[in-house]
């Protein structure tokens, strides 16, 4: 059994970019500001993941079923013994010749990313290399066909701890219900949202959600409204954990980023005239002003809920190319957001073309969809589809108790 946890890889990278980091720290959450880069300003990442061809629903009336199917044939593969273990501790990839390609063979054979009869042979070839890529894609890991250090822990983790992941997560499945004809879901493990319609996902969308230590929430409620060009206002949690050490270091930081303070009354005044070294910071009232840099990006989803989450854009779209994509303090980045926006208010005059015309403009809109559009946030760390795909990613808020499904999501490149 592995013991390579993402809190291990966590500190790893904690220390990495600490020692490497080339730009000011950020704001957690929302500002995003030291992954900043200037000329970024396209909405089209392409996706870590492989890309989905299914109009199906991640999570349709079909989902338990499948789900109820796999648990069946996972516990079959436990009651045998489940899969052998990968041996050795390096990469392997397309070319490789050893004894540890023969053993990825086989445990790919038993969890049937590969066909039976393609075992045996110590070369790494293109059918391997394609069987490593479902494997890895089924795992939420960036399919390149490379096993590194977040494969192997994702191959190690045994067949058992999967039968009880199956279990928790059918219990969840079973608490959906029906979700209606037309609404969002957002599988924060996934970190991915698709809209639905008629149960045809019409769109997907990669996400950026809460860091393990600032969850984005459990919730099932509606859209509000769209704010376009929105001012941000800087959530308490933020001015206490990110806010004051940061202007405590770095006095000019507010002006730099066009962050405004309000005192109790209602009046700017300056930063100089605030005492960081002090709670008085959180008295204040901390505004952004719109445009480019603005930690909201030029669109704002508000949904109703107890928690002061919401779904926005971003100004640096090079979060959506991370495998690992929990760096937010609870609110949801969404990638390609305007045509998300402009699913949500269909039926009104703010069709995809005026929504970019709307931004350009600089206009501070309010838009309220037509109809009420459900949003949900779930938690599912496993599931299957109708077509028997067996589904599972990193249990990264650890609700499903075991630590070793904390697999850590790392780009095994370079």
């Amino acid at each position: 059994m592995s013991h390579f946890s993402r809190r291990d890889f966590l500190s790893t990278l904690a220390l990495g970019a600490a020692t490497t980091a080339l730009v000011r720290p950020a704001l957690a959450d929302d500002l995003g500001l030291g992954q900043m880069e200037m000329k970024e300003r396209y909405d089209s990442v392409a996706s870590p993941i492989a890309a989905a061809t299914s109009s199906s629903p991640t999570f349709s009336p079909y989902t338990l079923q499948a789900t109820q199917n796999a648990l069946a044939k996972y516990s079959e593969l436990a009651a045998q013994g489940g899969w052998p273990q990968v041996t050795g501790n390096g990469r392997l990839q397309l070319g490789d010749r050893n004894a540890d390609v023969v053993s990825l063979r086989q445990r790919l054979i038993v969890s049937g990313d590969l066909a039976p009869s393609l075992g045996g042979s110590p070369v790494f070839d293109s059918y391997l290399d394609g069987a490593v890529k479902r494997f890895q894609s089924r795992h939420g890991i960036l399919a390149s066909g490379v096993v590194g250090d977040t494969s192997r822990a994702a191959l190690a983790i045994p067949v058992d701890i999967r039968v009880k992941q199956l279990q928790m997560n059918i219990v969840r499945l079973r608490t959906m219900g029906n979700l209606g004809n037309r609404y969002i879901m957002m599988n924060i493990p996934a970190t991915e949202l698709e809209a639905v319609s008629n149960g045809v996902v019409e769109q997907r969308h990669n996400t950026v959600i809460g860091k393990p230590d600032r969850p984005s929430p459990i919730l099932s409620t509606t859209v509000q409204n769209v704010n376009f060009n929105p001012f941000w206002t800087v959530p308490l949690s933020i001015i206490k954990k990110d806010l004051i050490p940061l202007m405590q270091k770095e006095p000019t930081y507010l002006a730099e980023h066009h962050i405004r303070i309000y005192n109790p009354q209602g009046q700017e005044i300056q930063p100089d005239q605030i005492d960081w070294n002090t709670d008085e910071a959180t008295r204040m009232r901390f505004t952004q002003d719109p445009g480019f840099g603005n930690s909201l990006g030029q669109v704002r989803i508000n949904i109703a809920n107890q928690y002061g989450v919401y779904m926005h854009d971003t100004p640096y779209k090079s979060v959506f190319g991370s495998e690992y994509r929990f760096d937010s303090s609870g609110c949801a980045r969404v990638q390609d957001v305007r045509e998300l926006c402009a699913w949500i208010l269909q039926g009104t005059e703010y069709t995809r073309d005026h929504i970019d015309e709307v931004i350009r403009a600089g206009s501070r809109i309010t838009a309220i969809p037509t109809t009420k559009v459900p949003v949900f946030w779930a938690y599912i760390t496993a599931w299957a589809t109708p077509e028997g795909l067996v589904e599972f990613r990193d249990d990264v808020y650890n609700k499903d108790g075991y630590a070793n499904l904390a697999v850590v999501t790392k780009e095994e490149q370079g």
